[in-house]
């Protein structure tokens, strides 16, 4: 069965060891955020998760399967956190740091369709 979520991650792994091979640190940081990002979109909701291990039954909780949409959403998501601190960074007169998170918002549009 086809993963969108692990085709994702597969593709941004590949991208992070390019990155990590041509030291771009700035590139670096944001493919793990759109890694971790995944990873929490597939965390399954609700108390389960959270509760502690009674020493029966599984230990693993099953992950949720994402589909296309929710692996652009969790993206589209990231740009949008990045587009609205550009913003505020901007608007308190921190215009040098707002051009790091532009461009860290450049290296995530590279990832949606």
């Amino acid at each position: 069965m086809r993963e969108p979520a692990n085709e994702m991650k597969e593709w941004l792994r590949a991208d992070l060891r390019a990155a990590m091979k041509d030291r771009r640190p700035a590139e670096v940081t944001v493919l793990r955020a759109l890694i971790a990002a995944l990873d929490n979109a597939e965390a399954p909701a609700g108390p389960a998760g959270n509760a502690p291990w009674s020493g029966e039954g599984p230990t693993e909780i099953e992950r949720l399967i994402l589909s296309d949409a929710d692996v652009q959403r969790a993206i589209t998501t990231e740009l949008s956190e990045r587009q609205h601190a550009v913003i505020e960074l901007e608007r308190v007169g921190r215009a040098e740091h707002a051009e790091i998170v532009r461009a860290e918002a450049l290296v995530v549009r590279r990832y949606l369709a």
